[in-house]
């Protein structure tokens, strides 16, 4: 880039002078920088003391299971059950303690507006214990749910 220093002839220089422009610039920088607060976020967790000796209590949980079939069923423990009955067996096992392992398996072709429902259901029941099992064999996409591993 080449650099005109201005003619010697008397007239004004048509360029400007960036130089004070770019030192304002840089102080007003420097400025917001340092008027920025530090992040100070921290969340608090009060964690338990430590014990002497841990309790070695094993709290046994039955398991309750809920299959949605292809065909729209709904399985109990496979047992077939309506909405309102499969509402039922949720509130009968709210009041067992400690409160059964309720797991979740619809099958790959089952519908998806059962699915959505028996959640729904599931969700409105107030279970605690709760999980999906079986997401496993959803590992690759595209590849069938109970298709044999391909021999190497």
């Amino acid at each position: 880039m080449a650099m005109s220093a201005g003619s010697d002839d008397g007239e004004p220089m048509m360029e400007m002078n960036t130089t004070p422009l770019i030192d304002v610039m840089l102080v007003l920088l420097i400025m917001f920088i340092i008027t920025i607060p530090v992040a100070t976020h921290a969340v608090n967790i009060d964690l338990p003391s430590p014990a002497a000796t841990p309790p070695d209590v094993k709290i046994e949980r039955t398991k309750n299971k809920v299959v949605v079939s292809p065909a729209s069923e709904i399985l109990w423990n496979g047992t077939p059950l309506s909405e309102g009955q499969l509402l039922s067996a949720l509130q009968a096992t709210m009041a067992i303690k400690p409160e059964p392992e309720l797991q979740f398996q619809p099958d790959a072709q089952a519908p998806y507006d059962t699915s959505a429902k028996v959640l729904n259901i599931i969700k409105g029941s107030g279970v605690t214990a709760f999980g999906f099992v079986g997401n496993e064999q959803y590992s690759e996409f595209g590849k069938p749910a109970n298709a044999p591993e391909a021999a190497e």
